[in-house]
């Protein structure tokens, strides 16, 4: 994604400060929670606007990815996600650990003729903490399962 320049005013200087103090991929509404304790005025009305104004220029990413709820990241080098299906809990995962990008981008390009610029990669599943509460998510036992019997084969 290319950044564009934004002028960066009080409000959006405490709201990026404050999602990059967050491990998380936090809503608006968790960002507007945390921005309040330092700007008691703030409206979510502007916290919204200003998320919106900062992702459209390249300063922080807006993710679309679970049940319509938009969340927000302040890294934005390439990386993917993967966001618990239970939870909603959602986790940088760096392009390293998976297999070479240019190598999954060139061969989704070669399947129908395009030429990639770029990709969002986004996985699913079910987080280390959900999983040790035993948090039971409908067909997640039958997928696991699916996968453990491709592994073997």
């Amino acid at each position: 994604m290319t950044k564009t320049y934004t002028r960066m005013t009080k409000q959006r200087k405490v709201l990026l400060e404050e999602l990059r103090r967050m491990s998380c991929h936090p809503t608006a509404y968790e960002l507007y929670e945390r921005v309040r304790e330092r700007m008691p005025q703030i409206s979510l009305g502007t916290v919204y606007r200003n998320l919106e104004i900062l992702s459209s220029s390249g300063t922080i990413l807006k993710l679309d990815m679970a049940k319509g709820q938009r969340r927000f990241d302040a890294t934005t080098e390439d990386h993917a996600h993967i966001r618990c299906v239970s939870c909603g809990r959602i986790d940088d995962l760096p392009l390293n650990a998976l297999p070479d990008p240019a190598t999954i981008m060139g061969i989704a390009g070669d399947a129908l003729g395009y030429d990639v610029l770029g990709c969002d990669l986004d996985f699913h599943g079910i987080c280390p903490a959900c999983r040790q509460e035993g948090i039971n998510v409908p067909h997640a036992d039958k997928q696991l399962e699916k996968k453990k019997s491709q592994n073997e084969n």
